[in-house]
């Protein structure tokens, strides 16, 4: 049974919510569709390292929930991260982060997917990170 756009987003949502670290970061979910996902996070003192820059690990967590995300919506079924590389290109400086993820390569028991990690500043995206994953089907779905 297809859903609306904004009932997808929606159940999306509520998935979020149930994540206990997600909220403790602030994590939005912007947007969903089947295999596309944008999940936002606005940058507090707690989410930087030394030198100002957002944590890797904070930028790493949004891309590895991204993936996630792009992957269990394009397979619809319940998945888990396998793998996942991520690049860090530029330091991740600014008032938001944005990831935005797609399912490139789908099949039954795998998704396989890119995502792109912008910090904000001043309204102006600056690409911070790339990250490529492997999503997978959870045993006994």
């Amino acid at each position: 049974m297809a859903v609306s756009p904004e009932v997808f987003l929606q159940m999306g949502r509520e998935i979020l919510a149930k994540q206990a670290f997600s909220r403790l970061l602030g994590t939005e979910l912007a947007a969903l569709s089947p295999g596309k996902v944008e999940l936002q996070l606005v940058l507090k003192p707690e989410h930087l390292q030394q030198h100002g820059f957002a944590h890797g690990g904070v930028v790493s967590y949004l891309a590895d929930n991204a993936l996630t995300y792009a992957g269990g919506t394009a397979m619809q079924v319940e998945v888990v991260t396998s793998e996942f590389k991520v690049n860090y290109v530029r330091p991740a400086v600014g008032e938001r982060l944005i990831a935005r993820a797609s399912a490139d390569a789908v099949s039954k028991n795998q998704a396989v997917c890119r995502c792109e990690i912008f910090a904000v500043k001043g309204g102006a995206e600056k690409l911070c990170a790339l990250a490529q994953g492997t999503i997978v089907r959870v045993a006994g779905d």
